[in-house]
Parts: C-alpha cells; structure tokens; sequence
C-alpha cells in the first residue's frame, strides 16, 4: 500500500473511531493557504483540531513523532482562522491521533498537543 492510500485509509478510520470515543465531527481536511486540519471536531464542550499520522510499522518512528513544531504552527494558524471565521468561543484543544496499520489490525493512540 503506497503511502497516499495508508494515509487516507487511516483518515476515513481515524475518524470512525473519534466518533466512537464521543467526537462529533465537523470538518475534514480543512485547508487554507496557510496550513491543514485533518480532522476538526467537538469533544464535550472543546473544539479539537486533529493531526492524524499513519504509519505501517515503527521502523521509523512513532506515527506522533513525524509531527514537527512548524507543523504544529500550521495548524495553530488554521485553527484560529477556523475559530474566528466560524466565531466560535470555546475552550480549544490540539491532538495527535496516531494511526498505526499493524498487520490486519490497527491501533490508535490520541495525543494531546500543547
């Protein structure tokens, strides 16, 4: 599986188990000029901006690991443009959702950010 198709695959299952853990989607793969969300959501009373990184193995590191600070300033950008352009005031968190395809089965660890 080229990694376009593990990362979407992951995405689509990223998503149902947010769903499954309470998450109420909003958007998916919000973009702006200035950075991307994958997935944004309301968990509770947060809004929550979600980076979700699939990976087949760990021979390269965790899924989480591949999210750099510039990345992370990205979606900190985007999500307040999401924030002011929607004029929503809500207490906001950001979230790693890491995806890992191990074998027929996947895993899935959320990541809290900042």
């Amino acid at each position: 599986m080229d990694t376009r198709t593990l990362g979407s695959a992951g995405e689509k299952l990223a998503e149902q188990f947010l769903r499954k853990q309470g998450y109420k989607i909003l958007e998916r793969n919000y973009r702006k000029k200035f950075g991307e969300i994958d997935i944004i959501a309301r968990h509770r009373r947060a809004v929550v901006f979600v980076e979700v990184k699939t990976r087949s193995s760990v021979d390269f590191g965790l899924p989480e690991e591949s999210v750099k600070p510039d990345k992370l300033r990205r979606i900190e950008k985007a999500a307040e443009f999401y924030l002011t352009s929607h004029r929503i005031k809500a207490p906001v968190r950001y979230e790693v959702l890491s995806v890992l395809a191990d074998g027929p089965s996947w895993k899935f660890s959320i990541i809290p950010v900042c």
